[in-house]
C-alpha cells in the first residue's frame, strides 16, 4: 500500500532543446524519497536522441512512474491523483501555448493542466530566444494563470567549470520551487551561504 504523505513530483519533457534539465531533474530526485512520475513528448524522444548518448527508454528509467504521452487517462490526467506538482524542462512554445488555451492534445499538457487547476505549482522552463511578443505574452497568461516560469538561466555568480555545473545548478533551483523535504541533496549553490559577493 502507498503511504498517504509521499511526495510525488510530476516530469515533463517536451521537445525543446535543453533535455539534460529534464534529465538532470530526475537524477537528482532518484536520491531523495521523492516519487517521480514522468512523461515525454514524442517530440522530446527525438530531441534525446540527437542531443544524449541516451534512448528514450533510459530516460524513462530514471523515474519510478513512467507514462506513455497518449495516455490521457493515466493517472497524471486527474485532479484527484495527489501531487506537489509539476515541472516542463524544458518547456517548448507549442507547450506552453497549448497549457495557456487548455486545448491539450496529449498527456503531458493535460497533467499541466490539471495542476493548475487543482492550485498546485508548475514550473516551464521555456526554451525559446529570441522571443517574440506572442510568447511573451503567452509566457504571462500562463503566469496569470498560476505557472512559474523559469527559464534556465546560468548562475555565473557559482563560477561554474562545466557545462554540467551549468545545468545542475538551474535543475536544483527549479526543485527550490517545491515544497519538497529533501534537504539540500540537490546540491544548489546558495548566495549569502556558499557564495559571497568579494569585495574589489
Amino acid at each position: 500500500m502507498t503511504p498517504a504523505n509521499i511526495q510525488r513530483l510530476i516530469i515533463g519533457i517536451s521537445g525543446a532543446s535543453g533535455v539534460v534539465y529534464g534529465i538532470k531533474l530526475l537524477e537528482l530526485l532518484a536520491k531523495t524519497p521523492v516519487e517521480t512520475h514522468l512523461v515525454i513528448s514524442k517530440a522530446a524522444e527525438m530531441t534525446i536522441a540527437s542531443e544524449t548518448d541516451l534512448k528514450a527508454k533510459d530516460v524513462a528509467a530514471l523515474a519510478d512512474v513512467t507514462y506513455p504521452v497518449n495516455n490521457v487517462g493515466a493517472a497524471i490526467a486527474s485532479g484527484s491523483f495527489p501531487s506537489c506538482g509539476m515541472i516542463i524542462a524544458p518547456c517548448s512554445i507549442r507547450t506552453l501555448g497549448e497549457i495557456v488555451t487548455g486545448v491539450t492534445t496529449s498527456l503531458l499538457t493535460r497533467a499541466a493542466d490539471v495542476v493548475l487547476k487543482e492550485r498546485r505549482t508548475l514550473a516551464l522552463m521555456v526554451r525559446e530566444t529570441p522571443l517574440h511578443t506572442g510568447h511573451l505574452r503567452s509566457m504571462t497568461a500562463a503566469s496569470e494563470m498560476g505557472a512559474i516560469i523559469t527559464p534556465p538561466m546560468p548562475a555565473f555568480y557559482t563560477k561554474p567549470e562545466t557545462l554540467g555545473d551549468i545545468v545542475h545548478q538551474s535543475a536544483a533551483r527549479v526543485l527550490d520551487l517545491f515544497d519538497l523535504n529533501i534537504g539540500d541533496t540537490a546540491g544548489a549553490k546558495r548566495w549569502g551561504i556558499d557564495v559571497d559577493l568579494k569585495a574589489p
